[in-house]
């Protein structure tokens, strides 16, 4: 059991010099020697925790995706008594990295993004991130879509697939400065305020009904 333990805690200490040696030099200039350094083993405790470079990469976006989803998670610990809208805040803002603190992190989750569009390896680790943060997204907003009084009911999955789109897209647009961090958060927080805010439609009466012509 310790044997088992320490490769576990070595595989995660090697993730995290990937992440450093990709926020610096991006996913091009990561090597196995230089990743061996950086996280201060020898070249084979790397290779017996990972037999190829592309093994490495796929391990560490799934360490990245656990380590947010455990932000997330603690975040909302934190106010178990939050309603299911706030706690959708939450961790959509959580996931955004758009905090200065997470600007590295930010800019190493893209770099695997651009990765994955030719690594079929890392695609599906990806997609498999992508769909269990769809599943809570579309979970806690039919939660608080129950309460609200809207024209047009909402879709829970496509509400879910359209904020984790969303999501990603500040994410790039303020590590490009196309957006600050808070012109993204205000941009996040509108979106979902709207999901709530939508009016109510009337009933019709039969005044509001077409112009129907007579038969001749």
């Amino acid at each position: 059991m310790p044997r088992q333990v320490d490769h576990v805690s070595r595989r995660r200490l090697i993730a995290e010099a990937v992440c450093r040696l990709a926020d610096e030099h991006g996913l091009e200039g990561v090597t196995l020697r230089d990743v061996a350094t950086r996280a201060q083993v020898s070249m084979g405790a790397v290779q017996r925790c990972f037999r190829t470079k592309e093994e490495m990469l796929v391990f560490t976006l799934g360490h990245i995706g656990e380590r947010i989803g455990e932000r997330v998670q603690a975040r909302l610990v934190r106010s178990p008594a939050q309603s299911a809208s706030t706690a959708l805040g939450h961790a959509a803002t959580e996931i955004s990295l758009l905090r200065g603190e997470q600007r590295a992190e930010a800019r190493v989750w893209l770099a695997f993004i651009a990765q994955a569009a030719v690594s079929e390896a890392l695609a599906r680790t990806l997609k498999a991130n992508y769909a269990t943060l769809q599943e809570s997204f579309t979970r806690l907003i039919a939660e608080a879509g129950e309460g609200a009084d809207c024209a047009v009911p909402l879709d829970p999955q496509r509400e879910a697939r359209t904020l984790l789109a969303l999501a990603d897209g500040l994410t790039a647009h303020v590590l490009v400065g196309h957006l600050t961090p808070q012109e993204a958060h205000d941009v996040l927080h509108a979106h979902l305020a709207g999901l709530w805010e939508r009016p109510v439609r009337p009933p019709r009466t039969a005044q509001d009904l077409p112009n129907r012509p007579t038969a001749l």
